[in-house]
């Protein structure tokens, strides 16, 4: 599954990093301590958090992952919009509980 076919799925707001909307999807990482994400998640991932500040672009960047998605109608902050953008990490969002979408991307995922 592409990012592109996650966000028309679920009908996910785009917020930065459309250029990354091709990216492929391996699976689900679902943390908000970023030490944990860090040292866990893997390439190809989507991180779905409720995280907004900066240190969300810097750590999917690191793990190259495919996408973040911040939910419960949460709204990034300017400098992470900035580094999404840069890094071309599709930031997403999603008035979804983090239950509810991780376990909707979980079945979408093993179709």
């Amino acid at each position: 599954m592409k990012v592109s076919e996650l966000i028309e799925k679920f009908d996910l707001n785009v917020f930065a990093g459309t250029t990354g909307l091709g990216n492929e999807i391996s699976g689900a990482y679902v943390s908000d301590l970023l030490s944990d994400v860090m040292g866990f998640a893997v390439e190809g991932q989507v991180w779905i958090t409720l995280q907004t500040h900066q240190n969300v672009a810097a750590i999917a960047s690191l793990k190259d992952l495919a996408a973040v998605i911040l939910v419960k109608g949460l709204q990034p902050d300017a400098e992470t919009l900035k580094h999404c953008k840069e890094e071309e990490i599709p930031l997403l969002g999603t008035n979804m509980e983090t239950f509810e979408i991780a376990g909707k991307l979980y079945a979408a995922i093993n179709e």
